[in-house]
């Protein structure tokens, strides 16, 4: 027996919402963007949109992030669905947070055009409107838990980069310092990193050997039974 059909049913909202986290070789940041209607108008939120009908929920986040920032082809995850009834005062709004990892040296030049959008230190990033605090709360403990088990902490590295650089950004995922010597004796024996005859002269006088992340090797190894754990 039908109870109820579509059009008697409550139509609510979709909204994505995107945590966008990047690395500047030194520290984590996350990209904001300052609210230009109401409610909460002129104060610091995610960067976000809402499901049309001829969308499923990735191509909703990568249309979003496309629109607002300029990018292609950046490395989205979703995080969590929030569907407090109030969170939202304007609407009945359900919202589905993803998070995405950028190089900020790559992309910084696009990203600067768009005024209100900035980037921010996680550690001084200004209180956001709604459950958003809540959302980057969830998408921070997802990347740990990922950068523990699986390389995507490359996402946010320069094509070629140093061993502290690398070292550096492990450290600003896991809120942690790292032994150096452990640290680069690991990802050795991962033998998943290409030595490059090059080298970064800015830090030193000496200067410090480049390294690339070799993902067609990884995926092999992957195949193989690997496992990448830090």
């Amino acid at each position: 027996m039908v109870l109820s059909n579509y059009s008697t049913e409550d139509k609510v909202l979709l909204a994505v919402d995107c945590i966008i986290f990047g690395f500047d070789k030194e520290e984590l940041k996350i990209l904001l963007v300052q609210r230009d209607f109401e409610p909460e108008k002129g104060k610091w939120s995610l960067i976000g949109g809402f499901l049309t009908k001829e969308e499923n929920l990735d191509q909703s986040a990568i249309r979003i992030l496309h629109h607002l920032t300029g990018l292609n082809n950046i490395y989205m995850e979703q995080v969590y669905s929030f569907s407090k009834v109030d969170r939202d005062p304007a609407e009945r709004t359900i919202s589905v947070a993803y998070y995405a990892l950028i190089d900020i040296a790559t992309h910084d030049e696009e990203l600067i055009k768009q005024n209100p959008i900035q980037w921010f230190s996680l550690k001084e990033a200004p209180k956001l409107i709604f459950d958003h605090d809540m959302m980057v709360e969830k998408a921070i403990a997802r990347l740990r838990r990922r950068a523990l088990s699986k390389p995507i902490g490359f996402e946010l590295l320069p094509e070629k980069f140093t061993m502290r650089q690398l070292q550096k950004l492990y450290e600003a995922i896991l809120d942690t310092k790292l032994d150096k010597r452990n640290f680069i004796n690991k990802f050795n024996s991962f033998d998943i990193l290409i030595k490059l005859d090059e080298k970064d002269m800015s830090s030193s006088k000496k200067g410090a050997y480049l390294f690339q992340f070799d993902q067609e090797k990884y995926n092999r190894k992957v195949e193989d039974g690997f496992n990448f754990k830090i």
